[in-house]
């Protein structure tokens, strides 16, 4: 290849690029690990800005946002604590936004525990159900309020161990500390291919809609990369990836 044509092809990749490639720092609720994950690398590939993930319980991220924590965007699990951050001013007015709608299933790694009315939840035929932590995880909030309106909670409260967050509560049932658990749907999955067991996908109309909101922070009112993820979470390559999850977007 001749040097002037080698420079003209240089100069046309670059022009694809911004002309300053920032960072954004992210909190994400730890459902939303895999499909964010998937996300920040085509964010990156797409636009030249990088993504740099945290993840955890939305409460507990929240609580170090509200504390001033080092974050530009925040991926919640739930509709509230976005709304707070806004209405206190760490969040960006006019910025918040329902990226994703969780689901919740009962899950098993054994075939045949789980069956799929989730009758399993009635006869008690196990040692531990595992379920991430109501208070901080709207995930774990959600499995209880299934168990209440199915009867069950009191009759197993014994049984139920709960995990700091989502992503603890499957780790509780993948490695057998739990026969069955409360998890994320999005969870199920392992190189686009879903998970093997048994499960019962929750009816929706058993809990409260797990409607998960992004908004951004003060701290990246000024950065183009924060910018720019608001917009690419928007996009229909970040849809696809979601839905590829079990996720609903609206």
């Amino acid at each position: 290849m001749r040097p002037r044509l080698t420079l003209l092809l240089s100069a046309t990749l670059l022009a694809a690029l911004p002309a300053h490639a920032d960072t954004v720092a992210v909190a994400v609720a730890a459902n939303f690990t895999a499909p964010m994950q998937q996300i920040a690398r085509a964010f990156e590939a797409d636009t030249g800005h990088t993504a740099q993930l945290s993840f955890g319980s939305t409460g507990k991220l929240y609580a170090q946002i509200a504390n001033g924590g080092p974050f530009d965007v925040f991926l919640a699990a739930d509709r509230a604590r976005p709304e707070k951050l806004e209405a206190d001013g760490i969040g960006v007015p006019g910025t918040r936004f329902t990226y994703a709608v969780g689901r919740l299933v009962l899950w098993s790694p054994e075939p045949g525990m789980v069956d799929a009315q989730g009758r399993v939840l009635a006869t008690g035929r196990f040692r531990h159900l595992a379920i991430a932590n109501p208070k901080t995880a709207p995930y774990g909030a959600a499995a209880l309020e299934v168990m209440d309106k199915l009867g069950v909670r009191k009759p197993l409260e014994a049984r139920i161990v709960r995990g700091e967050n989502i992503a603890q509560a499957w780790q509780f049932v993948a490695t057998g500390n739990a026969e069955l658990g409360f998890v994320a749907a999005s969870q199920l999955f392992r190189d686009g291919q879903p998970l093997g067991g048994s499960r019962w996908d929750v009816p929706t109309g058993l809990y409260t809609p797990i409607r998960q909101d992004a908004i951004m922070l003060r701290r990246g009112a000024d950065n183009a990369a924060a910018t720019a993820l608001i917009a690419y979470l928007k996009s229909d390559a970040a849809a696809k990836i979601i839905q590829a999850y079990g996720y609903g977007l609206h």
